[in-house]
């Protein structure tokens, strides 16, 4: 019995292509492709073939295909999206939020501390140089978004793509202010210069290459968002308890 081997379709060797860099978070949500003519040349295909590989990434909802060109779909938001609506005013998930980072983050630094590449960590020391900038600017929303920088770049040196794209995901809700305010954290007396204290000593310990350093210090930075977080909430709670006594005299008879 003969058996015929079909050969693979260019199309699908592309579409394969652009999904691995995707996958692997090389391309990333709502950033655009290069026009089609450069594409299909950097790619050494034809311009048909590449229409016929990105169709099918955009039925899988990958990227979306317009007038203006091509981007990476915001295939995030699909899960983002109703988990932001489930968070928000949850009194329990900020928390729990702290929880769960305790545990990623200290194994990500650990495992991107064993595995980065060069590549990797010179991302890294970018990160880390744009950090101090925004610091030394006073810019809090540069160094916030400084912030998660450096946070996916650790994410990425790590090479577990799960962790990689459940973390982003997690870094939108926290955009958003679903798990806790980070502008009123970065009010408080002390609280910027020692995040970036910590943050300097994450990126150094993955640049090192020492996983158990790099993984205490990623332990103690959720441990001091987590007790500052705390002291925060409880102070809101204070002051709506007092301004609640100031306005009794509206409710209460003379």
């Amino acid at each position: 019995m003969s058996v015929t081997i079909k050969p693979a379709r260019l199309a699908d060797a592309i579409a394969d292509r652009i999904q691995a860099l995707i996958v692997e978070g090389v391309l990333r949500p709502g950033e655009r492709l290069i026009a089609e003519r450069e594409l299909a040349a950097k790619l050494g295909v034809s311009r048909p073939s590449l229409r016929d590989g990105l169709a099918q990434l955009e039925a899988k909802g990958l990227v979306v295909v317009g007038k203006t060109g091509t981007t990476v779909a915001s295939y995030l938001a699909k899960l983002a999206d109703p988990l932001a609506e489930m968070f928000r005013d949850d009194e329990r998930v900020a928390a729990d939020y702290f929880e769960f980072r305790a545990v990623v983050e200290a194994d990500a630094a650990r495992s991107a501390a064993r595995r980065a590449t060069e590549a990797d960590r010179q991302i890294l020391r970018r990160c880390l140089d744009d950090m101090r900038r925004a610091h030394e600017a006073g810019d809090a929303a540069s160094e916030t978004e400084a912030d998660v920088g450096l946070h996916v770049a650790i994410y990425e040196a790590a090479h577990n793509v799960v962790v990689l794209h459940v973390m982003r995901a997690l870094a939108d809700l926290l955009r958003q202010g679903v798990f806790f305010n980070r502008e009123s954290l970065y009010r408080r007396p002390g609280v910027r210069e020692a995040l970036l204290e910590q943050h300097l000593r994450i990126g150094a310990a993955v640049l090192d290459g020492d996983p158990a350093a790099a993984e205490a210090a990623a332990s103690g930075h959720i441990a001091f968002l987590r007790e500052a977080h705390a002291e925060m909430r409880g102070e809101e709670m204070r002051q709506a308890t007092s301004l609640r006594r100031i306005a009794r005299q509206d409710i209460v008879a003379a």
